[in-house]
């Protein structure tokens, strides 16, 4: 079987394209075998590929934590489902027994792992997960489309949505307009009816962004970004802000929020140590969140939305399995607008 593969923490050399894996097969009558269309790739695999505390790579490990498959088999007791069948794959697994998961805060659960992180990935030939991991998609959507789906709108769905509840009051800061996960918030921010202010340290992606339905472009690489914003609202500041950078960011995102404002974060893309001077936070009732995955709830309804074609993600560019560094290369210069695809079927 073909996969790229991880052979140790570190940069793009430690990537291996193989194609001498065995075949997986159903481990559980709940699980399913899936022919991998196409895998993509999110910061997340970055993460993995560079080390992350507590993560310990094993010999074979897969990368890929997104995938578009078909299924080609199914246990004893999945239901739904059937050889042929077209699907997403959400990458988050859970004990299903837990009183989060019983709650349906399936991320919430103690045991819960990232597929690609935890255990292996998706980016090969053929992956078996559980049957409850996967949500059936119409074959007409184009197969780097699909690959690029899931998690990144899981994601951003449970941060705009589910934790930050933005409506058509609110004004939202976005900060890195040309990440997976801030591309799809500004789409569900905007579906909600939202005024949105996005950023990025090139031109050229702020103004693909306006044709996204961007409201208000800030280069933060040559703009005080909290000034501008504090001026354009009349001192008010935004009433949410999307921060999945982190250290670089927090401070400028805090100067940014108004009063009974909300800060979600799903990541420290620049490192995860932020400061926060709790006079500011209490005065200003701000609400900080947390926010990671999605459940099943969640995860059933951005793949409605993606099937009904109004969330749908933009693929920077697609790379042959064989080819899978070039992939992480494209992710790690920073230059990719929207998602960067990993094609593994021939």
């Amino acid at each position: 079987m073909r996969a790229l593969t991880i052979t140790g923490h570190g940069g793009v050399e430690q990537l291996v394209y193989r194609d001498d894996l065995p075949m997986p097969e159903l481990r559980d009558a709940g699980d399913v075998l899936l022919r991998v269309q196409a895998a993509a790739l999110n910061h997340l695999d970055l993460y993995v590929l560079e080390g992350i505390p507590g993560v310990a790579l094993t010999p074979d490990w897969v990368a890929g934590t997104d995938a578009v498959a078909i299924v080609e088999a199914v246990g004893a007791g999945v239901r739904g489902l059937a050889p042929g069948d077209r699907v997403v794959v959400n990458a988050g697994l859970s004990d299903r027994t837990c009183e989060y998961c019983l709650d349906g805060e399936q991320p919430l659960c103690p045991r819960y792992r990232v597929m690609g992180e935890h255990v292996s990935g998706l980016a090969a030939e053929h992956v078996v997960v559980p049957a409850t991991n996967v949500l059936k998609i119409p074959r007409e959507i184009p197969t780097p489309v699909a690959g690029a789906f899931a998690l990144a709108a899981m994601t951003a769905w449970r941060m705009v949505v589910s934790r930050a509840k933005v409506t058509a009051e609110d004004d939202v800061l976005i900060w890195g307009i040309g990440g997976g996960v801030a591309q799809m918030a500004l789409q569900i921010c905007k579906a909600r009816g939202a005024r949105v202010w996005v950023t990025s340290g090139s031109d050229e992606k702020l103004e693909r962004a306006r044709g996204m339905g961007a409201d208000e472009l800030l280069n933060h690489a040559t703009e005080d970004v909290p000034a501008v914003i504090r001026e354009r609202t009349g001192k008010r500041g935004v009433t949410v802000v999307v921060d999945s950078v982190g250290e670089a960011t927090w401070d400028r995102s805090l100067r940014a929020l108004g009063r009974r404002g909300r800060l979600v974060t799903c990541g420290g893309t620049s490192g995860p140590m932020v400061r926060t001077d709790v006079r500011r936070l209490f005065w200003n009732q701000w609400s900080l969140l947390g926010s990671t995955m999605a459940n099943d709830e969640e995860f059933a309804a951005v793949t409605a939305e993606f099937v009904a074609g109004r969330l749908v993600p933009t693929v920077d560019s697609v790379h042959r399995l064989e080819n899978g560094r070039d992939a992480y290369a494209r992710l790690l210069s920073g230059q990719h607008f929207g998602k960067v695809v990993i094609q593994v079927e021939e």
